[in-house]
């Protein structure tokens, strides 16, 4: 039986808070559908302080932004990239192509297209999230998406110079200083100055993660987003200080970010609070950080390694680390999660920013039926099919007619009984001339 060391505020609270997000969303949503780029400018005008002549940047703009990023940086970013490049490619090549002949003459295939035009959001506001652009971009690219529309917001009204590096670098087509719902409505029904884009990817605030629902079904998302969470598998022999410094370090994407501890050991649960007790109070982001912890964290001590494990599928968590003894274990005790961090030399952070694998992960329980963004996700698989053998049309063509008789489809039988007529010269009793 576990028992709960730290409780999290109730969901009533959180729900309560997100009606307001809608209702603001959808008003958003369809002014710009009526008013296009004005609309936008008034938004952008409004949220970031920010209405510059073009919101896109020119070539020439994106290279003098490019040069005033120091060398250090780009030579970072460019090494990050080539990690998350690499795994989009180990993923690309996992895709297999294929096509069979399943009877005479029968070939069935499967290919897979790129999706034609991607918009990618890179959050900004506060924190400039270069890493989104990795992310979204360079996974974009390896899956041969043609066009690569990005979006990120400016910075206390400064353009953030090493995010547009960032999607300079990755490979985007257009870049667009714009942000929040204006930019992710604008990229999904366009304008009169930007092209609509068929899918959209990229982590966002709430508003952002509201307006990618709301226009699902019109456009391609990449997933339904929530705030960020960390869950922390620990066991007798974990360090209750990398425990705290861990879970804080999710704790300071915003104020509603949910972290969580689930342990075998009371002491680690009583020492890892007190950890971040301790340190909290000198973060330089206490101010998000704070209040996640106060009203979101939650710390479960429980019985055994079965339960918390168990417990941990419950949560369905969009980033689980696993501090045990035997953290591979986790790879086959667990089914329902976005990304694991194995082992106390695997911290969350390096999935944010520098590892490779992608940080645009599920959230609010996606896990149970989702993974993360991944170069998949920019493709459509499609299938294709071809008779060639009059043998197997005539065959197939008579078992359509029986088969869709039974469901009462006498449309689709006769288009069956045309294919058994033309191969092998069966009757039409309904074909009276």
């Amino acid at each position: 039986m576990a028992e709960i060391l730290k409780h999290a505020v109730p969901k009533a609270e959180v729900t309560a808070s997100l009606d307001q997000v809608r209702e603001t969303v959808a008003g958003v949503i369809a002014d710009i559908r009526e008013r296009g780029d004005e609309a936008v400018r008034e938004y952008s005008e409004k949220f970031d302080n920010w209405s510059p002549g073009s919101f896109r940047l020119s070539a020439e703009e994106v290279e003098k932004i490019v040069a005033s990023v120091p060398e250090q940086v780009i030579a970072d970013i460019r090494f990050v990239q080539d990690q998350v490049r690499a795994f989009a490619r180990h993923q690309l090549d996992s895709m297999g192509e294929f096509e069979v002949e399943t009877l005479p003459g029968v070939r069935l295939g499967q290919k897979h297209i790129p999706v034609q035009a991607a918009g990618a959001y890179i959050p900004g506001g506060r924190y400039p999230l270069t890493a989104s652009a990795h992310m979204t971009i360079v996974t974009a690219k390896v899956a041969g998406v043609p066009r690569v529309v990005a979006c990120t917001p400016p910075i206390r009204g400064e353009i953030p110079a090493a995010t547009v590096a960032a999607m300079h670098l990755a490979g985007a087509d257009e870049i667009w200083l714009l942000g929040g719902v204006q930019a992710v409505a604008a990229m999904a029904v366009g304008t009169d100055t930007m092209q609509p884009v068929n899918l959209i990817a990229g982590p966002g605030n709430a508003y952002v993660a509201e307006a990618k629902r709301q226009l699902f079904g019109e456009i391609g998302i990449d997933l339904f987003a929530g705030p960020t969470e960390i869950l922390v598998l620990a066991d007798d022999d974990a360090d209750p200080f990398v425990c705290a410094v861990d879970l804080l370090s999710q704790a300071e994407h915003g104020p509603d970010s949910p972290a969580v501890l689930i342990t075998t050991s009371r002491e680690v649960a009583e020492r890892t609070i007190a950890e971040v007790e301790r340190i909290l109070p000198g973060m330089p982001t206490r101010d998000y950080a704070e209040p996640a912890w106060r009203d979101h964290a939650q710390v479960h001590v429980v019985d055994s390694v079965d339960e918390m494990y168990a417990l941990a599928d419950e949560f369905a968590f969009e980033h689980v680390e696993v501090l045990t003894a035997e953290p591979r274990e986790a790879l086959a005790r667990m089914t329902q999660y976005g990304a694991l961090f194995l082992g106390e030399g695997t911290c969350v952070s390096f999935g944010d920013k520098v590892i490779g694998t992608n940080h645009v992960l599920p959230t609010r329980g996606a896990a149970r039926y989702t993974g993360g963004l991944w170069v998949g996700k920019y493709l459509k698989t499609v299938t294709y099919q071809e008779i060639t053998d009059t043998e197997s049309q005539a065959l197939l063509g008579r078992l359509c007619g029986r088969a869709s008789r039974v469901e009462l489809f006498e449309g689709h039988a006769r288009s069956g009984d045309v294919r058994a007529a033309k191969a092998a010269g069966d009757a039409l009793p309904w074909n009276t001339e």
